[in-house]
């Protein structure tokens, strides 16, 4: 068959309208759908591999996997001839059909306003494979015999295009490419419309039906019952679940009362708050150089913080098809709401004179030129929209945090749990109150993190019976007699409080324990770890111990220790206590009535060998030396004495060192724990701690504590 279609396009533009700006296989195909509303269609159907890889990728080789994307429209397709054909309409690069007065800028059917305008959408599967198939059918219906008998459609143009061949070297930059044309080519189908075949894939990966429906719906603002957009896995059949999706409206679940509409229609120009009251200070759009350029839609706040790109900030629509996405509109940091914006703003702006008279739209549709005048104006209008609704939106973002916070933490239900008598009635309350105001201060973010939000309710449940108690003796101060009944219910408050407390240090304690444990049976852990740990928790060590956070004695010791330690020995050591936990000691220092407790640990599995116990050796001596030693009275007024903590599992000593280490057991100097009776003993004596508090508080409650 004769070549009679010619295309006229450099390579270099082929390689960058098509190949470096469609780059996604989503982006593609929202081109092509576009091109179909365009064409009148009312029906565009994607068949794709869904969720697939189009092609295999290995040492730098790309190995395409024959796989085919057909996107069909039952729009007014193209003939073959010359009037309204493929030559004119398709075959010709960056005609702009909205100045083309064959064509125009409304649609002849549907009246819609095209979307396509640069004319170079058409080159947007170079992006991602090598061949185009394209086989449309238009014009008038017509009867004519074809084999023998009488074909009754549309007259068909059929051509395929290659990417290599339009880009060969061998081509000259002004020569004409001449597309191989198709068996179909001047043919009659039954029905008009569109067929774009796609093959030789790059490697790219089509998104999984749902996900690329989400993508799609993201793409085009268009509600109208004579369009509709489906999606066909083809490497299903109709029967598979997941074969068809219809792609329906991009939706965004929004935060109630946090919505601003603009609504222009030519004669009213409206903008309606969350309270359903006008505001007056906006208006839906603005003015520039004499002239309205209108804005329609809304913003609002989504219920939840952006889950996607997809639905972060406002998007921009022009003639239905997305221009930009925008969160802030170039704002710069430090406004009212900030936060809330940047986490939650959503929107759906209708700007059709974005590429009217000058385009503002850049080329990918990712932006618009904000540097432009125009853009700079329509940029200060959605400026103050931001500010405005961060404003507007402040009561009702904190409002759903609260509840976002009850919900995470199932508050009421835990604080029932708690405090189950009749009895405890005011404490129930108290800590409701209490997680309110821990509550009203976590943002929307926090209050959807369990982990954070539980550790609030239950400091809030520990207060509660405290305030419940400062309340109940401030009132009993109050009265000049007070009864013997609500004698009774301070004391029985009292007496939870306390065991509340017992019982959230307990918890807090079993948290670190199950922290040890972890480190103790890790291969990885390495003893600074252990040592920072146990620094922060020396009651593990000992039950009995607890932290001296300011205790300048002991810094002083730890300061002027490490400067005589050097001075004896000529070596530095680093100590540390507890004003400075992120050193990384030898030993860690404690303190409990007036006896200096020097801790050395070492990583679970370690065998202490001869070297090692010189050291503590060292460290003995010095000590106790230091302690005596003339000019450290004012320490030594608080440390009178001083024990070593050697945890380690193995003993591995032989000869001078294995007496020292015997000789100071003997002399109650040293008390050596092996990691696995260390972590029990702990365990036992804290889980023991915890289950009494909670039987105490049961017994309390269930018998008024009488």
């Amino acid at each position: 068959m004769a070549n009679k279609y010619t295309m006229r396009i450099s390579r270099l533009t082929v390689d960058k309208l098509g190949v470096k700006l469609y780059d996604r296989v989503s982006a593609v195909i929202a081109e092509l759908i576009s091109n179909a509303y365009d064409a009148d269609a009312t029906a565009v159907v994607v068949c794709a591999p869904m969720g697939q890889f189009l092609a295999t990728r290995a040492g730098g080789s790309v190995s395409d996997k024959g796989f085919e994307i057909r996107v069909i429209d039952n729009g007014s397709g193209m003939t073959p001839g010359q009037a309204g054909g493929m030559q004119q309409f398709f075959l010709v690069v960056g005609a702009e059909r909205r100045n083309d007065q064959r064509r125009g800028a409304v649609s002849p059917r549907y009246q819609r306003k095209v979307m396509g305008r640069k004319g170079v959408g058409k080159l947007a599967p170079f992006g991602i494979c090598k061949v185009i198939e394209v086989i449309s059918s238009g014009g008038e219906r017509i009867e004519r015999e074809e084999s023998g008998k009488i074909n009754k459609g549309f007259l068909t143009s059929h051509v395929i295009m290659n990417y290599d061949d339009i880009i060969a070297e061998e081509n000259d930059e002004n020569e004409d490419y001449k597309p191989e044309v198709g068996e179909f080519d001047d043919t009659i189908r039954g029905n008009a419309g569109t067929e774009i075949i796609m093959r030789k894939f790059n490697f790219r990966r089509v998104p999984g039906i749902d996900g690329l429906s989400r993508q799609i719906a993201q793409r085009f603002g268009i509600e109208s019952e004579n369009w509709k957009i489906i999606l066909q896995d083809n490497e299903k059949t109709s029967s598979d679940e997941g074969y068809s999706r219809t792609v329906g409206t991009f939706g965004v679940e929004t935060m109630p009362n946090t919505r601003i509409g603009f609504r222009y229609d030519g004669g009213t120009d409206e903008v309606v708050g969350p309270d359903g009251n006008v505001i007056s200070d906006l208006k839906s759009g603005f003015e520039y150089n004499g002239y309205f350029y209108p804005i329609n839609g809304w913003v609002a706040y989504a219920k939840h913080p952006y889950k996607d790109d997809l639905m972060a900030g406002i998007r921009i629509y022009c003639r239905g098809k997305i221009a930009a996405q925008t969160s802030v509109f170039g704002k710069r940091a430090g406004f009212t709401g900030e936060h809330n914006v940047r986490s939650y703003l959503v929107g759906e702006l209708h700007v059709d004179w974005l590429d009217e008279d000058d385009d503002l739209i850049q080329t990918d549709r990712r932006d618009i030129l904000w540097s432009d005048e125009l853009g700079t104006a329509f940029q200060e209008w959605g400026r103050r929209v931001v500010q405005k609704i961060g404003t507007l939106s402040r009561d009702p973002m904190r409002k759903a945090a609260l509840e976002m916070f009850f919900e995470t933490g199932q508050v009421k239900e835990r604080v029932r749990d708690a405090y189950p008598s009749t009895n405890e009635e005011p404490i129930r309350k108290q800590a409701v109150e209490v997680a309110k105001t821990f509550g009203r201060t976590v943002s929307r973010s926090n209050a959807e993190d369990r982990e954070m939000v539980k550790d609030i309710v239950d400091l809030s449940i520990t207060l509660a019976p405290h305030v419940t108690l400062d309340g109940m003796m401030r009132k009993a101060a109050e009265q000049t007699e007070t009864p013997l009944a609500a004698l009774s219910a301070i004391l029985r408050t009292a007496r939870i409080a306390e065991l509340s407390s017992f019982g959230r240090i307990a918890q807090d304690r079993l948290k670190v324990i199950d922290r040890l444990e972890t480190l103790k049976d890790h291969t990885e852990t390495k003893e600074d770890s252990l040592q920072n740990l146990i620094e922060d928790a020396p009651w593990l060590i000992n039950p009995e111990w607890a932290p001296v956070v300011k205790n300048q004695a002991l810094g002083t010791l730890r300061r002027e220790f490490e400067k005589y330690y050097s001075k004896q020995t000529g070596e530095t050591i680093a100590l540390s206590d507890f004003e400075d936990p992120n050193r990384r000691p030898d030993f860690v220092l404690s303190s409990q009535e007036g006896i200096v407790q020097v801790i050395e640990i070492k990583k679970p599995g370690h065998r202490l060998k001869n070297e090692e116990m010189d050291r503590i050796v060292s460290y003995h001596d010095n000590v106790r030396s230091f302690l005596r030693e003339e000019g450290n009275q004012e320490i030594s007024k608080f440390y009178k004495d001083f024990h070593i903590t050697l945890v380690c599992d193995e003993i591995a000593l032989t000869g001078s060192q294995q007496a020292a280490y015997e000789g100071y057991l003997a002399s109650g100097k040293l008390t050596h724990l092996n990691w696995r009776s260390f972590l029990a003993r702990t365990q036992v004596v804290h889980q023991d701690f915890l289950a009494e508090a909670r039987r105490q508080k049961t017994l309390a409650s269930s018998r008024g504590d009488r």
